[in-house]
């Protein structure tokens, strides 16, 4: 059945402002509930908005750019034309923080159902529905049931007058305190502090190589608290990576040696960082990412520019052959090791262990001891994948 979404941007926070432009991750709470939406697969959003001040319209631009599109309105009969008739809405209160799962789960119920909190002291703030609980600010509602209390409405607030009817009708209860993190009401800015932080943090997920699981989570936390408060866009990262893994191949062709290393150790993070951004801007990256997918032969080519380089000015024609066979050992283990359980490929030969791998040789001026090192890092890990695939008890 067609979802649409319901979004109230009206009410002020201690500062005389629209709660819904309160500071979030980067961005404002109301782009938030609305990638909410978007992310539970709500068409239309509609955001109920008395004004619309220069900072909210921007807000509206960049989720357009996103491929978000919103429909203000100020008057909720405009607001019912903007459903279908039969669909569900799903209704998201002002200045409610939510997490996507609940939003999600809650978009997926057949029926009327509205998400509640206890009724106890931390949650004083929410609407009380009875004497054991209180609106969680998340609640479907059918279109039907917009229509009628547009037509009785009158002076009254459209969110409480539609919750209650909800009820009078007998909307299913789902209590939101069993979700991974429960809906916060905010009037100001600090009270979205822990819950930016548990973004963040939630937004780092599984690491599959020993380099960027315990090298690089400081870079990628500064870089990334950094970077989601500015417009720079998580592709961008993803191609800047590539430029820059492609750059080092040129360098190592030339026999700069040492700066197209330094090309590869700045490239390593890009795509974490940028993964990330995505993830807590609510719109993670493609898995079919062009650009990411060629991550992986570019940081072959420069491996093998390297073999090239070698070869032609210092051990013959051995460099190549290291710099191929690795080349070959490693793509044959990146296709076999689809079936490697969970955090089994961590020391196994990856993009980002092999450029740290180079550090130790490049200091020394040793880069043929390296690309041998390499094969030999490659060729262990296919035969550890092959071992672990044919043979599951080991």
């Amino acid at each position: 059945m067609a979802i649409g979404a319901l979004i109230g941007a009206y009410q002020e926070d201690d500062s005389g402002s629209l709660r819904a432009l309160l500071p979030l991750a980067g961005r404002t709470l109301i782009e938030y509930q609305v990638k909410c939406a978007a992310a539970a697969g709500a068409a239309p959003i509609v955001i109920m908005v008395e004004r619309v001040p220069q900072a909210l319209q921007d807000a509206f631009e960049r989720l357009r750019l996103d491929g978000v599109g919103v429909f203000p309105v100020s008057d909720v009969n405009e607001a019912v034309t903007r459903f279908e008739a039969g669909s569900m809405i799903l209704l998201l209160g002002d200045g409610i923080v939510s997490s996507v799962d609940l939003v999600s789960s809650l978009a997926g119920e057949a029926d009327t159902a509205i998400a509640t909190v206890p009724d106890d002291e931390r949650h004083e703030d929410f609407e009380r529905i009875d004497a054991h609980s209180r609106w969680a600010g998340v609640a479907v509602v059918d279109a039907r049931l917009l229509g009628s209390t547009a037509a009785i409405l009158g002076d009254w607030d459209l969110q409480s007058t539609l919750l209650r009817r909800a009820i009078q009708e007998g909307a299913r209860l789902v209590r939101a305190a069993d979700q991974a993190s429960e809906p916060l009401l905010v009037q100001s800015a600090d009270e979205l502090a822990d819950f930016q932080r548990h973004l963040i943090l939630a937004s780092k997920g599984g690491r599959n190589d020993w380099t960027s699981r315990y090298l690089l989570p400081p870079i990628e936390d500064f870089a990334t608290e950094h970077l989601m408060e500015t417009p720079i866009w998580p592709s961008w990262l993803i191609w800047g990576a590539l430029a820059l893994t492609l750059g080092g191949a040129i360098c190592f062709s030339r026999g700069w040696l040492g700066a197209g290393l330094v090309l590869l150790i700045i490239s390593m993070p890009l795509d974490l960082i940028a993964g990330r951004l995505a993830t807590i801007r609510l719109k993670p990256l493609p898995t079919r990412m062009l650009s990411r997918l060629a991550l992986w032969p570019a940081a072959g080519i420069a491996l093998l520019a390297i073999g090239l380089w070698e070869t032609r000015h210092g051990t013959g024609w051995g460099s190549l052959v290291a710099a191929g066979s690795a080349c070959a050992f490693a793509e044959a283990a990146r296709i076999e090791k689809a079936t490697m359980p969970p955090g089994g490929e961590l020391w196994l030969f990856s993009r980002r262990n092999a450029i740290v791998l180079a550090v130790p040789f490049a200091l020394a001026g040793v880069w043929t001891a390296y690309l041998l090192a390499a094969l030999f890092y490659a060729a262990m890990s296919f035969f550890i994948v092959q071992r672990v695939r044919h043979h599951p008890s080991s």
